[in-house]
This record gives C-alpha cells, sequence and structure tokens, in this order.
C-alpha cells in the first residue's frame, strides 16, 4: 500500500476494526454478500469456489494486501466464492459505507484502488490462458518463478486445486522438479 494511502487509514482509524482470527476462518461465504473488505497486517487468505463439491483455490493473498470480493462488495451481488484464512491472521476490516467515506475523501484513493483492480484482473487472465495452455508441469514451474512464497506458506492440497491437478500429481511434478 503507498503511503498516501496509510495516512489516510491511520486517520481514518474510527472507521475499521483490527480484529485477529484463528486459521480456516470464513471471511465470505460463497452466495453471501461481502459487506466488508479487508487488509492483511499478518497471516494468509485464500478465495476459492465450490466445484461440484471440491474446493477450488484460485487466489492467494498475504500481509500488505486487500482482499475481498469486489464485484460483490461494490454491487451488492452474492460472491461467486468463499475468502478463508489460511492461517492466524491479523486484518483490517472495513464496511463498505466507511470504505466508500474514505475512498470519497482521500485524494489518490481511488486512483491506487483502480489499480489493484487492474491487477488482479491481469492475474486472473495470466491464470486462465494458463490453465488452457499450460501443462500442470509448466504451471507449476510458473508457480516457482513467479509465487515462490506461496509454496512456503500454503498447503498443498491447496496449491493443488489452484494449479488445477491433484495432490498426487503435485507430488510427482514437485519430485520431478527437485532432481
Amino acid at each position: 500500500m503507498n503511503q498516501s494511502l496509510l495516512i489516510a487509514w491511520e486517520q481514518y482509524r474510527d472507521l475499521y476494526e483490527e480484529i485477529s482470527v484463528p486459521a480456516r476462518t470464513i471471511l465470505l461465504e460463497e452466495g453471501k454478500v461481502a459487506r466488508y473488505a479487508y487488509y492483511i497486517r499478518e497471516g494468509g487468505v485464500r478465495a476459492w469456489f465450490n466445484n461440484k463439491g471440491k474446493e477450488t483455490s484460485f487466489q492467494f493473498f498475504f500481509e500488505g494486501e486487500g482482499v475481498s470480493a469486489m464485484e460483490s462488495f461494490r454491487t451488492g451481488q452474492p460472491s461467486m466464492y468463499t475468502i478463508e484464512t489460511l492461517s492466524a491472521a491479523r486484518l483490517l476490516k472495513i464496511s463498505k459505507e466507511n470504505f466508500d467515506l474514505i475512498a470519497d475523501s482521500t485524494p489518490g484513493f481511488k486512483a491506487a484502488l483502480e489499480e489493484a483492480v487492474f491487477q488482479r484482473l491481469l492475474h486472473y487472465r495470466k491464470l486462465f490462458v494458463c490453465q488452457i495452455r499450460d501443462t500442470p508441469q509448466e504451471r507449476y514451474a510458473t508457480l516457482v518463478a513467479d509465487q515462490p512464497h506461496i509454496l512456503q506458506r500454503v498447503p498443498l492440497q491447496y496449491i493443488a486445486s489452484y494449479l488445477g491437478i491433484t495432490p498426487v500429481s503435485l507430488s510427482r511434478i514437485r519430485n520431478k522438479f527437485q532432481k
């Protein structure tokens, strides 16, 4: 988060709540409307959806990142996915009304938010293309190259679902990759 946004957050301290939650806390359930956005001070969070009874992870968030189902948060429509903590987490939690108040009164806030949404869109497009074009081995190699911290902080079953493979296949790929 850039310096001017951090100053805005401190200036509006009474508009958000700092919370601590245990691992596997559901922050937003698929099908519910997002009423809050979160900024991660400590910990990890994943976004996933129910795919015919299986959880499919599609994004991970860590310290210094914001997370919400922005489509739902902005429009009031039900979320297409669940947001859940990966580990114990310390978060800043803000309601839509208070978020909008800060956005409307802080120069540069909306531009920074637009950039964050644009970066998320790029991430989704890259993931989409990789799922279609690349082999599981290539997807794993891209993850190792682009986001190695995920391999250190995320349970393997979530990484496997993120890559679109089974945990057994991930294990085989990891073994070959390490040789």
